[in-house]
């Protein structure tokens, strides 16, 4: 089915989708299992939930099969048990990186200050925000529709979002005094980025995928700078990919950072933490 092509043509007088009759459910999976969606029938829950009207959900089936990721067809995305509002053009949140928070939550429980470097939507402060004591919470990106994102999923815990590259954007106020530095870097080999599931490819920023030739470039420069920004104690979190863990420790071990890989099998998740000596 070519994606201009509408799944419930409304111009059929015998369409299950005319003004007043929404798509059956059996309807709305056929056509989602039909475009190669593996979840069909979760899917279909969520966007039939999603729909206040039959034309809308014809709208919003239509959009998923077209190819548009289904966090984009909702508007949010599940993350850490929060529903992350979302944009397009901005990097939809993976579950994978609910590792990431755990291991910072772990790692400093107590954090007053939380920085979310590469923010995207701001999932991962958000997240932390939830999870702690009413911390001081920043984020930033490189990405102006990134910041609108963020700034919408953190304003009810106070957060301030910047528009910047990585450090540049913060406040000087905060060199010295970040408990928590969690920056979800992108670590896609430039090489690499056209073998991506056309649903990052062809609706995610690729600021937010491509890492340069190794797909380190941007971990190295959090890395070598993030000690300045440190409080005695804090942490840096960065994902990487289990090929490149070696090469991002190293990075971290570089920068004087006490470092250590943790590792979640179920999520296939690899974050890099370091701690200010």
């Amino acid at each position: 089915m070519p994606p201009s092509s509408p799944v419930f043509p409304s111009s059929s007088p015998s369409s299950s989708a005319s003004p007043f009759s929404a798509p059956s459910r059996d309807a709305v999976v056929s056509a989602l299992r039909a475009a190669g969606c593996v979840f069909a029938e979760d899917e279909a829950e969520l966007i039939s939930a999603a729909a206040r009207t039959a034309g809308e959900l014809t709208s919003l089936v239509d959009r998923r099969v077209s190819g548009l990721p289904l966090e984009l067809v909702l508007g949010w995305a599940e993350f850490h048990g929060l529903r992350i509002a979302v944009a397009p053009g901005v990097f939809v949140p993976r579950r994978r990186t609910e590792f990431l928070v755990a291991e910072a939550l772990a790692q400093v429980p107590d954090a007053a200050v939380v920085v979310d470097l590469c923010c995207g939507s701001g999932a991962v402060g958000a997240a932390l925000a939830a999870a702690l004591d009413r911390p001081e919470v920043h984020a930033a990106d490189v990405d102006p529709a990134a910041v609108r994102c963020a700034l919408g999923n953190l304003a009810d815990v106070g957060g301030r979002v910047y528009t910047g590259d990585l450090f540049d954007a913060l406040p000087d106020a905060l060199r010295g005094r970040v408990d928590i530095l969690a920056a979800n870097v992108p670590y896609v080999p430039t090489g690499e980025v056209a073998l991506l599931p056309a649903e990052a490819r062809d609706h995610e920023p690729l600021v937010a995928l491509d890492g340069g030739a190794d797909g380190l470039d941007v971990l190295r420069r959090v890395a070598a700078e993030a000690p300045r920004w440190l409080a005695p104690g804090g942490c840096l979190l960065v994902e990487t990919s289990e090929r490149q863990a070696p090469a991002a420790v190293e990075a971290f071990a570089r920068a004087g950072l006490r470092t250590r890989l943790a590792v979640s099998e179920e999520l296939y998740a690899h974050v890099v933490a370091g701690v200010a000596r």
